[in-house]
């Protein structure tokens, strides 16, 4: 059946802020109140956020799935704490194992590193939530077994990402059962992912790693040419571990230490902080020339450094160290681009959300398949997509990021967190790939440096830069930002008004006076929701 609407926007809209002694804020309405429900339930901020995970594997599966990875971080009785539950590669991936390729694969087994999401899930919840966890499956398992209208934002994503992936191992069967992706409007049920859902609750998350969940993606892959092993999802144990920051005028940012890249938005706004942004001017071409340049800097090292801390020949402190950023920080020319390279320190498809409770408990949460559905694998009959995290591997015999059994990859997903005079501030992110860690830098620094509201610094015009010399911008930067930034040597490309390449902002900030001012991204379908 066609849809009686036309689904599209072509005039220019706006979100306001939600202000609520409660607030969760995501990239999917449903999702949203998923969380909120927990909260009216009597939840507190923990438990919201691990309900509106779950509900986003199914409401939307194009950015993420069961099968990913996840990040955390939460404030909680007055300290931050931090949970990273990404997985390693299968025992079988040696570089032999890749022999004859010159980069890991986009697609398919190749790129399926042990999913730690579910894991993560109930960690968070053991530690800190005070419902039962089987509760926090309730509203997605509904979503899958009843059925939700497909958003037109998704489904444009998933008509974008099906061909790609319609050949690989249960992709069609699971996700275009009709021959092809589902319409704006139209009616979506997975019961298959509910009966998952149900089994994960019911057994706190072991059938996944241990159990029956577990044997059935292993024999998958044992018959579909993957080498995950039920070996290598037994081993998975998700981390706590102690958060990095960097300070910007007097807030601190505080970011899941590698094998993420938070480091990168941190290494950035350290060298931004020996500049005067304040008399440049929010908008200005020199703001954004100069956050470019420090960003394509960090990158670098992100990209020459960066890796499973076990393997890494620098550590984070090394590349944080205010005397090394200061030298960085001395490369960048106001008047001209530079092209980047690592620097030698001394020695020594995502989902994003957020919530935040009346008792001062606030999180910043984000898990991802991370390209569109991921590997393009999907398990039959779970609902279970894996995602393609083993990308961001390299194959450079030596580098710290090569490929190797039970290793990590440098990851893209991050979660970020606010404090200023060690009090919570903002928790927030801005899902996207690359566009996280420059995203993380452009709202910390509208924040800081112009006291702009939530709302706003998701709303201003954002530049990507990725390992090339391009710079993609927003088509509402000003045409003479533009020209200036061109004049600098800047390669700008302007991408369409509807591009969604430029990552989905969430942000809680909590009130002097109590409460919350809660933004959710206009580029996408998300919602700010509280009470």
């Amino acid at each position: 059946m066609s849809s009686p609407f036309d689904w599209s926007f072509p005039y220019a809209s706006r979100k306001m802020p939600v202000l609520a002694a409660n607030a969760v804020a995501t990239s999917q309405p449903l999702a949203a109140q998923a969380g909120l429900r927990m909260l009216l339930a009597g939840g507190n901020a923990v438990d919201s956020a691990i309900a509106t995970a779950i509900a986003l594997t199914v409401v939307e599966p194009v950015m993420n799935g069961i099968g990913g990875d996840m990040f955390a971080l939460v404030w909680h009785e007055g300290r931050l704490h931090g949970l990273n539950s990404s997985g390693c590669a299968p025992a079988a991936w040696t570089p032999e194992y890749f022999a004859g390729r010159d980069a890991m694969p986009g697609t398919g087994w190749g790129t399926v590193t042990v999913p730690g999401q579910v894991a993560g899930w109930k960690a968070l919840s053991e530690r800190f939530g005070k419902l039962p966890f089987a509760k926090l499956f309730e509203p997605a398992i509904a979503y899958a077994e009843e059925g939700f209208a497909v958003s037109p934002t998704i489904a444009r994503q998933w008509a974008t990402q099906a061909p790609k992936l319609a050949q690989e191992p249960g992709f069609a069967e699971a996700f275009l059962p009709q021959g092809r992706a589902p319409q704006a409007g139209e009616w979506w049920r997975f019961p298959a992912q509910a009966r998952t859902l149900r089994e994960i609750a019911e057994s706190g998350g072991d059938s996944f790693y241990h159990g029956a969940l577990a044997g059935r993606i292993a024999d998958f892959a044992a018959r579909t040419g993957g080498a995950l092993s039920a070996a290598d999802l037994a081993e998975h144990r998700p981390e706590w571990v102690a958060p990095i920051s960097q300070s910007f005028r007097d807030y601190e940012l505080h970011e899941i230490p590698p094998n993420g890249q938070g480091i990168s938005a941190l290494m950035a706004l350290g060298m931004l902080e020996r500049f005067d942004l304040e008399s440049m001017g929010r908008d200005s071409a020199d703001y954004y020339h100069v956050s470019i340049e420090a960003m394509k800097l960090a990158f670098a090292d992100l990209h020459h450094h960066v890796a499973d801390p076990r393997h890494m020949r620098t550590d984070a402190r090394a590349l944080l160290d205010p005397a090394y950023l200061a030298e960085r920080a001395k490369l960048i020319s106001m008047d001209r681009a530079a092209v980047p390279v690592a620097g030698t320190p001394a020695s020594g498809g995502t989902v994003y959300l957020t919530t935040a409770d009346a008792g001062g408990t606030m999180v910043s949460f984000i898990q991802s398949n991370y390209h569109g559905f991921g590997s393009g694998v999907v398990v039959p009959d779970t609902g279970i997509s894996l995602h393609n995290r083993g990308l961001n591997f390299v194959l450079t015999p030596g580098h710290a990021n090569q490929v190797a059994p039970r290793k990590k990859p440098m990851h893209t997903i991050i979660p970020a967190f606010v404090t200023r005079g060690g009090e919570p501030v903002m928790a927030f992110g801005v899902m996207g790939g690359s566009m996280q860690a420059q995203g993380h830098l452009q709202m910390v620094t509208r924040l800081a440096a112009f006291g702009q509201n939530p709302q706003a610094m998701s709303d201003a015009p954002r530049f990507r830069v990725e390992k090339g010399p391009v710079v993609n911008v927003e088509s509402h930067l000003p045409a003479d930002v533009v020209d200036t930034l061109r004049q600098r040597g800047h390669n700008v490309a302007v991408a369409a008004a509807d591009s969604l390449e430029f990552g989905s902002a969430q942000l809680i900030c909590r009130l002097p006076q109590g409460g919350y001012v809660a933004a959710s991204d206009s580029r996408r379908d998300g919602q700010a929701v509280g009470f």
